[in-house]
């Protein structure tokens, strides 16, 4: 089996205002920067307690790349860089807030938040097939350590949504049954080669 330490990335400039961050590359804050010197701690408390770290892969934005950089360093490691892994494409709700949405295109944003999954913002990628890519990438690094940890360093809404799928959660209703992901909050599972998933922790701070 692999285990999965998946992270949400540290705080961003849009955070304070609850935009809409997707692909856009929103750069971290102050705060931010320090979430991920937090992660670092996290993973060498973890090291030092005999966990063996084989990779840390990351989404190819800078937020998640420059969160995961602290903590590769303090395992020896060099970070690699996974499209798969970046946020959903909120399309034309990049930058905004749910109130500016509502403004400009509110039976969309109401039918997004009835089936996220499937109904997306417009111009923005379906939930269901950032699960699948995402999936796709997990696939090979469980193939690539089978009997390995790998730190994971994504987004928010890619954890929710995935974390549903691999646990069997109607994934229409991450919203509703994993509402948030904080800031550099370690989600942890395990993935076995017959397919089986173990979800073992969900949203822990890196202090714990």
């Amino acid at each position: 089996m692999t285990t999965i330490h998946l992270v949400r990335h540290g705080e961003t400039l849009w955070h304070a205002e609850n935009r809409y961050a997707g692909i856009s590359d929103v750069a971290l804050t102050p705060r931010g920067l320090e979430q991920a010197q937090d992660l670092a701690g996290w993973v060498r408390r973890r090291a030092d307690g005999g966990t063996r770290f084989d990779a840390v892969v990351t989404s190819t934005l800078s937020r998640a790349i420059l969160t995961a950089r602290p903590a590769a360093a303090a395992l020896g490691l060099e970070p690699r860089a996974d499209a798969r892994l970046v946020e959903i494409d909120f399309g034309r709700g990049e930058g905004m807030t749910r109130a500016e949405m509502e403004g400009i295109f509110p039976e969309a944003v109401a039918a997004f938040l009835a089936n996220p999954a499937t109904s997306p913002l417009p111009g923005a990628e379906r939930g269901l097939d950032a699960v699948a890519r995402a999936r796709e990438a997990l696939g090979e690094i469980t193939a690539a350590h089978p009997d390995g940890t790998v730190l994971v360093v994504a987004h928010s809404t890619l954890t929710r949504i995935l974390v549903a799928s691999l646990i069997g959660m109607d994934v229409e209703r991450y919203r509703d049954l994993l509402p948030s992901v904080g800031n550099c909050h370690v989600t942890t599972f395990e993935l076995h080669p017959d397919g089986g998933v173990a979800l073992l922790a969900y949203n822990v701070p890196p202090s714990a």
